[in-house]
């Protein structure tokens, strides 16, 4: 997908709205070209992530990264792309809700 997708603007299939923001947790091998494999994910749709934080422990590479509004769709397809990047482990997903 090479178009820039505008913030809030995609509804979920079921016309709830979007939630608030989305958590990305990707576990890799601490390797050089891994963070600017995922962020090229997020810069290619001309997103910014609202929160970006990384930690090496030995040989493991924790990224966090939180980014607001996306749809389900955008954020499953985004979580996919990662899990296929060399080094990557396991992503994990959730999302922020408005309460109420």
């Amino acid at each position: 997908m090479s178009s820039s997708m505008p913030l809030g603007a995609a509804a979920h299939a079921d016309g709830a709205a979007p939630p608030l923001a989305v958590c990305f947790s990707v576990q890799a091998r601490a390797e050089p070209g891994v963070m600017p494999r995922v962020i090229e994910l997020f810069a290619k749709r001309g997103l910014v992530p609202q929160r970006w934080h990384s930690t090496v422990v030995g040989e493991l590479l924790t990224i966090d990264v939180q980014i607001a509004g996306l749809a389900r769709d955008l954020s499953s397809y985004i979580a996919r792309c990662m899990r296929q990047i060399t080094g990557v482990e396991a992503v994990l997903t959730s999302e922020i809700h408005a309460s109420g």
